[in-house]
């Protein structure tokens, strides 16, 4: 970004593109501009109900499927604008952009949005008023999903957790401030700003606002994280991002997290049963492991082998051959190693036979095999290979912050999933499977849309 008329960040307030006059941010290479916060025209009184708090469910359904057709159709060129914007500043690729921005509506099909309401909340009757329900003694009582009032700390690493936010803050009824993440400016903004344009001052259109602020901003975030405007405070992102939020988290102030996670995988002596097993199961891992370029969550980035040394080179091999295609998630090219990290495996490089290194620096893929796994963090492409006797050893290497397992073959993971889950592990999947979380299911240990509502009971 050369100047700061190339990057003018957008922004929407109770459902309107608010003109107000610009800010600067960044620095000199990364600099835009953002309209200046107007914090009282972002929260809302409790006095008063949210704009949707009344409409019944199968309304805001039909209107996000409305919102998702037009996001397919990009009838009002929004999308465009936001992807040619983001191409100047996201650390992903245009071409890993350009089909993740094509698949948004996807996150907007009608039986996806019903699943999270059935599976999460057990019906829609609990959004629209009261369920009865039986208590011991035959005493009766009643309860609701009451719409919350929530701030999304939203992350920018995907563009579908813009649309992820946006979906299940339409489910809840709430009022809903989205701040947008430095490395994803644009995306919230131009679904919120399509959903305006399917239903012009609907009210769950006038209940989101999106807006930039600087993260750890005490000036905003002291006035706006207090319990007399939110209920929760909804965060995703790294150790800081969560830990800054801790500070406010207090008494009618609640914390959804979406920790940082990292994901593994487990690889079967089955794989070596054919060339053409093996092949499948290499193909797999290196789906998993360049979901986004490695830059989500989901994200394979070590890999244990059931077998000899012998074995694990030969999967490690093909493995690194297949890093460098691409997928409908991910490009050829990666990020370049850095510096620092190029000079550890250079050490590595020359420890053999007990390391072993496939691939360059250049972002195409590089797989480490090593006795145990490396002491630094695989990125942009990169892979730990690790044999071991029995995948049951690689319980031990699974805790709290292991989100996503996958298991080559399939068949496998009932044998697995009781002590995974035992270790921390949130999710287990078959191999190749780790990008895309199904709707309905749960999400880092916890169904988000229970999470999300304000629970109340009438006893």
């Amino acid at each position: 970004m050369s100047t700061t008329t190339d990057t003018e960040v957008v922004h929407v307030v109770r459902g309107e593109v608010d003109h107000g006059s610009p800010v600067a941010y960044g620095r000199a290479g990364s600099a835009f501009t953002a309209p200046a916060l107007d914090l009282d025209r972002l929260v809302r009184p409790r006095t008063e109900p949210g704009p949707a708090f009344h409409v019944p469910v199968a309304e805001i359904v039909d209107l996000l499927v409305e919102t998702g057709e037009a996001l397919k159709a990009d009838r009002e060129g929004l999308l465009a604008e936001a992807l040619d914007r983001m191409v100047r500043v996201s650390p992903l690729p245009a071409e890993v952009l350009e089909r993740a921005y094509a698949v948004l509506w996807r996150s907007f099909q009608r039986p996806g949005l019903y699943a999270q309401i059935d599976h999460e909340l057990g019906g829609a009757d609990v959004l629209d008023g009261w369920r009865e329900v039986r208590l011991p003694d035959n005493r009766t009582a009643a309860t609701r999903a009451f719409p919350p009032r929530l701030v999304h700390i939203i992350a920018g690493n995907a563009p579908g957790v813009a649309a992820m936010s946006v979906v299940r803050g339409a489910l809840t009824k709430g009022v809903n401030l989205l701040k947008l993440p430095s490395n994803d400016l644009f995306t919230a903004t131009a679904i919120l700003r399509t959903m305006a344009a399917v239903a012009p001052g609907h009210p769950v259109v006038r209940s989101f606002s999106a807006v930039y602020w600087r993260g750890g901003d005490e000036t905003v975030e002291s006035v706006l994280f207090r319990p007399q405007f939110f209920d929760k405070l909804v965060a995703w992102g790294g150790e800081a991002t969560i830990r800054g939020a801790l500070r406010y988290v207090g008494p009618g102030f609640e914390l959804v997290s979406f920790d940082p996670k990292t994901s593994i995988s487990l690889i079967g002596r089955e794989a070596f049963e054919s060339p053409e097993t093996l092949a499948r199961a290499a193909d797999a891992g290196a789906t998993d492991a360049t979901f986004f370029n490695q830059q989500a969550c989901v994200a394979s980035r070590f890999q244990f082998v059931e077998g000899s040394w012998a074995d694990a080179d030969r999967y490690a091999a093909l493995l690194c051959e297949r890093l460098g295609t691409a997928r409908e998630f991910s490009s050829a090219d990666g990020p370049r190693v850095t510096t620092a990290l190029r000079e550890e495996i250079d050490v590595l490089r020359s420890l053999t036979p007990d390391y072993r290194v496939w691939g360059g620096y250049d972002g195409r893929g590089l797989v480490i095999r090593s006795p145990e796994p490396v002491d630094f963090h695989p990125d942009g492409k990169m892979v730990n290979v690790i044999p071991v006797a029995e995948l049951s050893e690689t319980v031990a290497y699974a805790g709290v912050a292991t989100q996503t397992v996958g298991v080559y073959p399939s068949i496998r993971k009932a044998e697995l999933r009781d002590a995974l889950a035992c270790a921390g592990v949130q999710r287990v999947v078959s191999l190749g499977g780790a990008g895309g979380m199904p709707p309905g299911l749960s999400h880092d240990g916890f169904y988000p849309l229970q999470r999300l509502m304000r629970w109340v009971n009438d006893e």
